[in-house]
């Protein structure tokens, strides 16, 4: 390739050009040298690991401030842990640890404490249930503000996986919603538009999505009166992935209509953008309802933002190909030198398959496994997180901090285990190992200035500040942690429904928990058949329908819910009356002190709660968890009986939380009846009987839309006119969860099957 070392070269400027040629080419290959990964060795940053800094661009909305909306004032303990929290934070303390306990307003408090401090937040809750619960809550409290919601956007996730022992490979499955994905771009765009933004998050933001550069470089704005050719336009669209569809106009779409370019933002949902063009000159910017056409509000200036995380310039993609080349031929010649020439077929197999695709479309299967190379980071290095997308002046509040801050230090090494099987028998290259969750120390290196928020809180939170808390043990409402009863386990199943139908009959909701999900679905079906209104509920079951499941048991579409692990933390729910855990003295995780105190206390927010625990033996952490609940009731009791409180159940609004993804698909139909003037009184009763006479008619005539209609135009008179007594309702309530119904299992996929089906 080059010529010999003594061999004359004639010509001045051809030896000079020809000498940087071969400087330049081993510089290349030096580089590829260093990019690429050499063993399957878990990432250590542990060294000195400096967290990336990127560049952000220009906000296009600051200044906004932080301003709760609510009726309520600090009262109880909250006051005091407002002022001591705000007033660490400003003294720069690094780590925080609010105590408080169920139903103690810790929620309120955290938003006080931001308000204050007028800094962007992010909330990290240890599952998608309590992300939501607390989304829904924040809203509520900062409705002027940007309050986002950024979990996993997959309902179902069976991850890429290969078992050697059977020698068998499982493919990668999953199923991805819709509304979530545009909840995450809607967060990400606010967090680089805006000062005012609070983001509720799952421990997911600590997997790798798109670098800031990238995704803020291939930016563009749309200003009235510039000057710009669409077919430009177009192709910016179309390397920001967006798809032109002239007939199914949805989300991440655009077409052209004449001289108008209509677009429609990856973040919204029910809104879009038509751009009109006057020769080359863009004559108005407004938007319209892609549904309608209805016309909304007129704009002078629009920013389009990627519709996907992982959106990468054409140039990186060639150069990520390059790479990826390099590095498999480099690991061909590592598994042939070792004799396992059938590793060596099938890796060489797949990845050339994926670099046709890649080449051919600008995506592949499993493309996040090749995310090293589109993000330029070298081996090792954490992957680009939303972490890297929050302001320096960030706060952190890490709720339920005992079981969210274990699962940060989990996450990394369990996708360590599954990635290193894959890239040791040949179904990927090495790198694959370096597309990764934040390791514990990354993450702590990472985060901003943090408060722990817990009614237990764990060691690592503690040993962070030296044991010192701010405390909220009392409550605003002055309720006082719930009675706990131990009953034998011999006959648990038959009490526990006795005990479920005698709160049902006062109007209260009963929480069960089990040990498995088979003994979940089981029991489901069991009550179901005594009489009971019931449903169950675990990992399974999709998030949308988890927040529905919660939600149509407060509204008493059911009176009960089996659950497993996830009816702990947090869990909001006034209404709930009782508490039964069963097989409480069966020691383990699901029975540890922790579980018991945090199970205990979701029958805190009612001023008849109580718990029951079905055990044979008094466990320690029975004993614990009981003697810290009596604790906690002394210390409340002698508050209430010193400045005279009278305690009160919680009242709390039902938030439609998922109001977005699911009430807006409804149309609202009038009936266009003249009977309806004057209806006051019996004359109102009387039309609903009437109405119910219709209803029962159209459906008789298989006329079931117009049924429907008549149906929530009662439903209607009755809950917002009427007020009339639940016996004297004539259409039933009905909620909108459709999983965890007694009779049917959860299986692959996520989707649920009768029991008896075959």
């Amino acid at each position: 390739m080059f010529p010999a070392a003594g061999a004359a070269i004639t010509g001045g400027h051809g030896c000079q050009r020809l000498i940087a040629a071969r400087r330049n080419l081993l510089h290349m290959f030096r580089m590829a040298e260093l990019v690429i990964r050499r063993g399957l060795e878990e990432p250590d940053t542990s060294q000195n690991f400096v967290p990336h800094k990127p560049q952000r661009p220009e906000k296009s909305l600051p200044g906004k401030p932080l301003r709760i909306v609510s009726d309520y004032e600090p009262a109880g303990d909250q006051p005091t842990a407002i002022a001591e929290l705000v007033a660490a934070a400003r003294d720069g303390e690094k780590t925080q640890v609010l105590l408080g306990v169920t139903g103690s307003g810790k929620t309120f408090t955290m938003a006080k404490v931001i308000e204050e401090l007028q800094r962007p937040a992010l909330i990290l809750a240890p599952n998608k249930i309590l992300a939501a619960q607390l989304y829904g809550e924040f809203k509520d409290f900062f409705p002027d503000n940007a309050v986002e919601y950024f979990v996993s956007y997959y309902d179902y996730y069976q991850p890429e996986a290969y078992v050697p022992r059977s020698d068998t490979y499982i493919e990668k499955e999953s199923s991805v919603n819709e509304a979530i994905d545009r909840m995450r771009h809607s967060a990400t765009r606010a967090l680089l538009e805006r000062d005012d933004v609070i983001i509720v998050a799952s421990v997911s933001c600590l997997y790798g999505i798109g670098s800031v550069e990238t995704y803020s470089a291939m930016i563009f704005d749309l200003k009235k009166g510039e000057s710009v050719d669409q077919r430009e336009i177009i192709r910016k669209l179309v390397a920001l992935q967006y798809k032109r569809n002239d007939h199914a106009f949805a989300r991440g779409n655009f077409r052209v209509r004449g001289d108008s370019l209509e677009i429609f933002p990856s973040h919204y949902e029910d809104m879009a953008w038509r751009v009109s063009f006057f020769g080359d000159e863009i004559d108005e910017i407004s938007e319209f309802d892609p549904l309608t056409g209805k016309k909304g509000a007129s704009l002078d200036k629009v920013r389009v933002y990627a519709n996907s995380h992982y959106v990468t310039p054409g140039p990186t993609m060639k150069q990520a190909a390059e790479a990826i080349r390099f590095e498999l031929s480099e690991r061909l010649k590592e598994l042939e030198a070792e004799g396992r020439l059938l590793e060596a077929q099938r890796l060489e197999q797949r990845t050339n398959f994926d670099l046709e695709m890649i080449a051919a479309t600008g995506s592949c299967a499993g493309i996040e496994n090749y995310s090293r190379f589109l993000t330029g980071r070298l081996p090792g290095e954490p992957p680009p997180t939303l972490f890297e997308y929050l302001p320096d002046n960030a706060l952190l509040f890490v709720d339920e901090s005992h079981q969210t801050v274990p699962q940060v230090g989990a996450m990394a090494r369990g996708d360590h285990r599954r990635k290193l099987t894959l890239a040791e028998y040949g179904f990927r290259l090495p790198s694959c190992i370096d597309n990764r969750p934040l390791r514990f120390n990354e993450w702590d290196a990472m985060r901003p200035q943090t408060v722990a928020v817990s009614a237990t809180p764990g060691n690592w939170e503690m040993e962070q500040t030296g044991g010192v808390f701010a405390e909220q043990v009392i409550r605003p409402t002055g309720l006082i942690d719930p009675p706990v009863e131990i009953r034998p386990v011999e006959d648990q199943v038959q009490d526990c429904i006795v005990e479920c139908k005698a709160t049902a009959a006062k109007g209260y909701r009963t929480l069960v928990t089990t040990l498995t999900k088979r003994m979940a679905e089981d029991l489901t079906e069991f009550m179901h058949e005594a009489g009971v209104r019931v449903r169950y509920m675990h990992s399974d079951v999709e998030t949308l329908e988890r927040i529905e499941l919660i939600r149509d048991l407060r509204m008493g579409v059911y009176d009960v819910l089996v659950g497993i692990n996830l009816l702990r933390e947090g869990l909001d729910i006034p209404e709930c009356g009782l508490v039964c855990i069963l097989d409480a003295d069966k020691e383990g995780f699901l029975r540890s002190e922790t579980s018991l105190i945090q199970t205990i206390g979701r029958a805190a927010r009612n001023i008849d709660g109580r718990v029951i625990l079905y055990a044979d033996r008094i466990t320690g952490s029975m004993e614990r968890a009981m003697a810290e609940t009596d604790r906690r009731r002394e210390k409340q009791q002698a508050y209430n009986a010193e400045h005279g409180i009278t305690p009160q159940s919680i009242k709390r609004r039902i938030a439609d939380i998922v109001a977005d993804t699911a009430s807006r698909d409804g149309v609202i139909v009038e009936l266009e009846d003249d009977e309806r003037n004057n209806l006051v009184g019996h004359n109102l009763r009387a039309y609903i009987e009437e109405l119910e006479g219709r209803m029962r008619a159209a459906a008789a005539d298989l006329e079931f839309e117009e049924a429907g209609r008549l149906r929530d135009e009662i439903r209607r008179l009755e809950g917002e006119e009427l007020g009339l007594p639940s016996g004297e309702h004539k259409a039933p309530r009905v909620g909108r969860s459709n999983e965890g119904k007694p009779g049917t299992r959860k299986t692959r996929y996520g989707k649920a099957q009768r029991k008896w089906s075959r």
